[in-house]
């Protein structure tokens, strides 16, 4: 691998009982979100979550993270997928980005096929602005499947 880089992952709240099995299977095998790193060394530098509704970490965390040399921040696929989607989601991701300078990344893992499957059915993607949030973890069906 070439070059190093530090990122943190900041998880929804509602998960906060998660261990992150999926983000760190889908940092090993850069999938995902993570598939940008494909040809880096990662370390992660910072996890935890937003704090609760409506997202008290998010004003505190990142610059924990900046001092710990993060230079990337992933929101988990959790704020994306959950019922509902994370309604901050994009607010967060510009005060952390303009605040900090930290650059933020919407998902780590592939979206798990379930969830997929029940936000179509439920048309959560169907506006334009979805398409953006999720290019890098929607990913294809066997990935989504391999992710249920």
């Amino acid at each position: 691998m070439n070059n190093k880089i530090k990122i943190g992952i900041i998880i929804c709240d509602r998960y906060r009982n998660c261990a992150g099995g999926k983000c760190f299977r889908s940092l090993r095998n850069r999938e995902g979100a993570f598939s940008l790193y494909k040809d880096m060394d990662v370390e992660i530098a910072g996890y935890t979550t937003c704090g609760g509704c409506p997202g008290g970490n998010i004003e505190y965390a990142p610059e924990e993270m900046k001092k710990n040399g993060v230079e990337v921040i992933h929101f988990a696929t959790g704020f994306l997928v959950g019922y509902p989607p994370c309604p901050y989601i994009d607010y967060f991701k510009m005060f952390i980005e303009k605040k900090y300078g930290i650059r933020v990344i919407l998902g780590t893992h592939p979206i798990p096929q379930k969830y997929f499957l029940t936000h179509e059915n439920l048309d959560t993607y169907k506006d334009s602005e979805w398409k953006e949030r999720l290019k890098l973890i929607t990913c294809d069906k066997k990935m989504r499947l391999n992710y249920d």
